[in-house]
């Protein structure tokens, strides 16, 4: 988590600087005194704000609440989206989960920010008040898509009000306490899969862990690979996805850059020599091994970038696809 600390006086810059110092994070004062104490410097609050919103997950006040809320209060829009907020007082009493308590990890950094000051954090999200499970901090901690926002809330519902909740793991993942592996209407369900789930109203949560083995013609737009992604993908979450794989002669190809970028995913690149050593049962072509010195693409890419084989070589449009699963703990 990365992480922005604003102060106002120097007593607040104090403990500023000792939070900064034990969560990593930067640390801002007015530019007055900046010096002095050793911080980054800031002429608008407001223009901070806005400043650090798009850059840090999370934004620690060392103040009133009333300063963070009112400098906060334009950007906020969505809880899965908005960084982490607390507000902490100068003495360090009492630690303030204001905004994305779960998502962001509000909830999480107020206890840090308690533990170094010796202070209580003050949290308010009703799992939490109530001791109950969160799923959507479940779903976080072990670095998974939460499929549908609705479907969450209902099942955060479902626990406040006593009923029982479901759950399911195609991964052996053990159940959670407050959950039951029994019959229910609404559940869990932890799945790269798409499509109906085991209970009448099933929120899939989605391990991010699928990668995408892609070899394609030369000058094959970005337009052909996403139809030939998507072909592949049929019946697994998008979301899920976290790496596109392929041969070092296609590092360059502008389409699968634009693809990558667009979908915000890192490119591995390997060597021919690299996508032979890599072990298992691949589909083989004379063909591209004239042209590669490889006999396959796609499927020894998504291996040797750690995954094993869910979805072997689609083609499509000169392209060829498949589709790898990380090992899921």
């Amino acid at each position: 988590m990365t992480a922005a600390v604003i102060a106002f006086t120097r007593r607040g810059a104090a403990l500023g600087k000792t939070l900064a110092e034990g969560l990593n994070a930067s640390l801002h004062v007015p530019a007055r005194f900046a010096g002095e104490v050793g911080a980054e410097a800031y002429d608008s609050l407001a223009d901070w704000t806005t400043r650090m919103w798009g850059e840090k997950d999370a934004l620690l006040f060392v103040g009133a609440c009333g300063i963070a809320v009112r400098a906060i209060a334009p950007h906020v829009k969505d809880k899965f989206t908005d960084p982490a907020v607390v507000s902490v007082d100068e003495a360090g009493r009492f630690a303030v989960a204001l905004l994305s308590g779960h998502v962001g990890g509000a909830n999480a950094l107020a206890l840090r920010v308690a533990a170094l000051t010796g202070g209580q954090a003050a949290i308010s999200t009703a799992t939490d008040v109530n001791g109950l499970f969160a799923v959507d901090v479940w779903a976080r901690e072990r670095d998974m898509v939460l499929t549908d926002r609705v479907l969450a809330k209902e099942v955060s519902a479902a626990l406040l009000e006593g009923k029982g909740v479901g759950f399911a793991s195609d991964f052996g993942h053990g159940c959670p306490e407050g959950l039951t592996e029994g019959t229910a209407e609404i559940g869990v369900w932890v799945t790269w899969k798409t499509g109906e789930g085991p209970f009448d109203r099933t929120l899939r949560l989605a391990p991010k862990g699928l990668i995408l083995g892609i070899g394609c013609k030369r000058g094959t737009p970005q337009a052909a690979i996403e139809e030939a992604v998507s072909a592949a993908l049929a019946g697994y979450e998008p979301q899920a996805v976290v790496r596109v794989a392929t041969i070092d002669l296609k590092q360059n190809e502008p389409g699968l850059l634009d693809f990558c970028a667009a979908h915000h995913l890192p490119l591995s690149v390997y060597s021919a020599a690299e996508l032979a050593a890599a072990e298992g049962d691949f589909t083989p072509s004379a063909f591209v091994k004239g042209v590669t010195g490889v006999d396959n693409v796609c499927e020894r890419a998504a291996v040797r970038a750690g995954g094993a084989i869910l979805v072997p070589k689609q083609a499509k449009n000169g392209v060829t696809v498949a589709v790898a699963g990380r090992k899921i703990l």
